[in-house]
């Protein structure tokens, strides 16, 4: 039995599938974590989501903020997007079964066995772990709730407010956490976050920095898994974080990682296409 992680998907699933067979994954025994950002831009994403759903079993998913837009377009088609590639799920005839798996799902998954978690942008340096689980069952818990899911959905986009006060509440509360575990890179010292920037570390504007790089982040010490910033190509400084988005949905390449040995195995993308 082993224990992987990988990277975006983004609807690529030729590569996630190659990377499957490169291991002889067994959904029967193995498990599989995903960081998030199933679908969305790439060329198969009812396809891969297909694919996930009949290895449910098998998962460990936290969801991305495309995950997050499929949800809330699926109820308000208007919020589509040029680029987008969700509509072919909305439209399929097993949708609803696929999306309510969707929204079952977790912003953050901790092992306390492993002193592991599983998040798809990052945790904020004033955030312990045991805050950031809390923070993340309440949308969780939105999300799951057929009467709070259309509002939460609805003021689930935008950037303000940009810092976590435990004063918030209502959606405005929802929005900022949702905001720091599916959409943050950059940050400032008390959590303030910086969500236009998408480069490198080296791009961080002027106050801001990685949100992993924070001397006194409150879960140093403690792995943390996570994707979205594909601009870092997977390269991470910090001990214990590990960053699998590498880009797939852009040409590059994606990223599988066996999680108690560290090793990692990539595949081109653009061989898959």
């Amino acid at each position: 039995m082993a224990t992987y992680a990988v990277g975006d998907l983004q609807g690529c699933l030729k590569p996630l599938q190659c990377l499957l067979e490169r291991v002889a994954f067994d959904p029967a025994q193995d498990r599989l974590w995903l960081v998030g950002d199933l679908v969305n831009r790439g060329p198969e994403s009812l396809a891969t989501l297909r694919f996930l759903y009949s290895i449910r079993d098998a998962l460990t998913c936290v969801l991305g903020n495309h995950d997050l837009h499929l949800l809330a377009a699926a109820h308000n088609i208007e919020r589509l997007k040029k680029g987008d590639t969700l509509r072919e799920i909305i439209d399929a005839p097993d949708a609803a079964e696929l999306l309510n798996w969707l929204r079952q799902q977790k912003l953050l998954h901790y092992d306390e066995a492993r002193d592991t978690a599983l998040v798809h942008a990052g945790i904020p340096p004033q955030w312990t772990m045991s805050k950031a689980l809390k923070r993340a069952a309440e949308v969780e818990e939105a999300l799951r709730d057929d009467a709070r899911l259309p509002l939460f959905l609805d003021g689930m986009y935008g950037n303000e407010p940009a810092k976590w006060d435990g004063d918030l509440h209502g959606v405005i509360r929802l929005r900022v956490i949702t905001n720091c575990f599916t959409r943050m890179r950059f940050c400032k010292a008390d959590g303030s976050l910086d969500l236009k920037s998408k480069e490198g570390v080296g791009s961080a504007p002027p106050g801001y920095a990685p949100w992993f790089s924070y001397k006194q982040r409150k879960t140093r010490g403690q792995r943390i898994i996570f994707g979205h910033w594909a601009a870092l190509e997977g390269q991470c400084q910090e001990p214990d974080v590990v960053a699998l988005d590498t880009g797939c949905v852009w040409g590059a390449s994606m990223t599988l990682m066996n999680i108690d040995s560290g090793e990692k195995y990539s595949c081109d993308c653009k061989e898959q296409a």
